[in-house]
């Protein structure tokens, strides 16, 4: 149990809080700097910039994944007219087509007489 007090014994002086601290006034009426402002702006300032910093590669990647698409359609069309180039080689290997062709250009064989029909009814 704690000691009684005395009749003597000074008493304390009650606890009082600090009071709010108020802006510091300069002269001509200006105030302080108010650091807490001065921070926010500056931590703004770096994160734009960073931003600015990243608008460029952004860029440049969006370019570029665009491009490669591009390039995959190319190399997509280009292995159809590869395979349909291949189909019709296949094709002109043999005798029978390839003479066909030649007759279609008006080619004929050593020997034979070249004909040519003029006006002639159009089809049905």
């Amino acid at each position: 149990m704690p000691p009684a007090r005395s009749a003597r014994a000074p008493r304390r002086a009650p606890v009082t809080r600090p009071k709010a601290a108020r802006p510091r006034v300069l002269a001509g009426g200006a105030r302080g700097i108010r650091w807490d402002r001065v921070s926010r702006v500056a931590l703004l300032v770096v994160l734009l910039g960073m931003l600015f910093l990243y608008i460029g590669p952004a860029r440049s990647y969006w370019s570029t994944v665009q491009e490669a698409k591009h390039r995959r359609a190319d190399v997509a069309r280009l292995k159809h007219e590869n395979a349909r180039l291949r189909a019709r080689r296949d094709a002109l290997r043999n005798p029978a087509a390839l003479e066909r062709e030649a007759r279609r250009l008006g080619m004929v064989r050593p020997g034979e007489r070249s004909y040519v029909v003029k006006h002639l009814p159009k089809g049905p």
